[in-house]
């Protein structure tokens, strides 16, 4: 860990990270990538020291309100959150200032600020996105190693659904050859319909590899799945895009089932959702709908 301050925290979408650099250790991990310019170690994170006095700063200041959102480059939920509670810190400040909020995680630490976020979702909205890759809680703990497995993940989802806070599933990366299966993709889903979960967000069955995360990907594969770096270069060479072969057949049963339980699955209707404030919280049938 090291400090850093900061000239801004919000960007032009109202999105912050509070940290750069993360430790759960996902093999596929885009923000590894060369082109974001991250001149330390990945597990060395970085801490915005001034990151809270910036943001109340800015939230003080703003007379029109809208949602915060937070974890599109870092987990917010790493484990030195527990210790630093920065983010707990910054939807506090939310909270007094009337902003809604909203977070990507993968890990069960969110339970910690249920308060905060059921005082925010009363007032205007909090919405809590998971990111979750596969349905098999082994298969999870070699791409996902250093954070709750899918199985808790879904437990999170319930709870947040018991205490009326909406949820957002983040269907992806789907790794060819690895997770791409019919099984895995209904799984998931069923399981988003058990827990309520509003909306899953997909971008195609497939990943992305670029120069820095394709290097640490590529080892891992030959950590865990021997044999399958080779495949993946004789399929796809050097390409951005990685999409599996069965794209187009898992595509139609994820929203084939996504129609049948009633699960928002338009990307664009999601996003809009996310991203729309409002100044009173959503009531408890409006969110599980299906």
């Amino acid at each position: 860990m090291h400090f850093v301050e900061s000239k801004t925290i919000l960007n032009p979408h109202n999105g912050m990270n509070l940290y750069r650099g993360c430790t759960h250790g996902c093999i596929y991990c885009d923000s590894r990538s060369e082109c974001y310019r991250m001149r330390h170690d990945f597990e060395d994170i970085e801490v915005k020291s001034n990151a809270l006095e910036l943001l109340e700063n800015e939230l003080s200041r703003r007379r029109s309100k809208s949602m915060i959102g937070t974890g599109s480059m870092t987990d917010p939920y790493i484990p030195l959150e527990d210790e630093l509670q920065h983010v707990r810190e910054a939807m506090v400040l939310a909270d007094k200032y009337g902003f809604g909020f909203t977070l990507i995680t993968k890990s069960d630490l969110v339970l910690r600020d249920i308060d905060l976020l059921t005082s925010i979702n009363n007032k205007t909205k909090a919405v809590v996105q998971i990111t979750v890759t596969t349905h098999d809680d082994g298969l999870c703990r070699m791409l996902e190693p250093n954070v709750c497995p899918t199985s808790r993940r879904f437990e999170v989802l319930r709870r947040l659904r018991d205490e009326g806070i909406p949820t957002v599933v983040w269907l992806c990366p789907i790794l060819p050859f690895i997770n791409d299966t019919p099984e895995n993709i209904r799984g998931i889903v069923d399981e988003c319909r058990d827990a309520g979960v509003y909306g899953i967000l997909c971008f195609g069955m497939g990943m992305t590899l670029r120069e820095g995360n394709r290097e640490y990907f590529y080892s891992k594969l030959d950590e865990y799945f021997p044999g399958m770096k080779e495949r993946y270069i004789n399929t796809y060479g050097t390409r951005y895009s990685v999409v599996s072969p069965s794209n187009r057949a898992l595509m139609k049963l994820f929203n084939d089932l996504c129609e049948k339980y009633g699960i928002v699955h338009d990307n664009n209707a999601i996003f809009e959702y996310l991203s729309e404030f409002r100044t009173t919280g959503p009531k408890q049938t409006d969110l599980f709908n299906f």
